[in-house]
């Protein structure tokens, strides 16, 4: 590796990150909310999926609560100055996905007791 090529490479590896990563207003609004409508329906998944995976059914049942935990990542950035933005986009992303599951199936819920009941 040439002095030139290695100049070139430290030049690229402190150059500033792109306008829209440090600049435009959105972006960490809408990266905050979709990791949390993802992180709703995701982690639960997984969690789940690898616990089966481990350990037997009944105790798999026992430890899947364990998944609380979790929510201890958007307090978290939350918490810490620098993610405190993302973070609260990221808890809007959860509960407005929470909010729409469990009202959707209230909706189901109430259709099939009152017309099919």
């Amino acid at each position: 590796m040439s002095t030139e090529q290695q100049d070139e490479r430290t030049e690229q590896d402190e150059r500033p990150p792109d306008w829209w990563h440090r600049d435009h207003p959105t972006f960490t609004a809408l990266t905050g909310f979709f990791t949390g409508l993802a992180f709703v329906i995701l982690v639960p998944g997984v969690f789940a999926a690898v616990l089966s995976a481990l350990f037997d059914y009944g105790r798999a049942e026992e430890l899947f609560p364990f998944v609380l935990l979790t929510l201890g990542v958007p307090i978290g950035l939350v918490a810490a100055p620098r993610t405190r933005r993302f973070g609260r986009y990221m808890l809007i992303g959860m509960s407005t996905t929470l909010l729409v599951v469990v009202g959707v199936a209230a909706l189901v819920v109430w259709f099939l007791v009152e017309v099919e009941g």
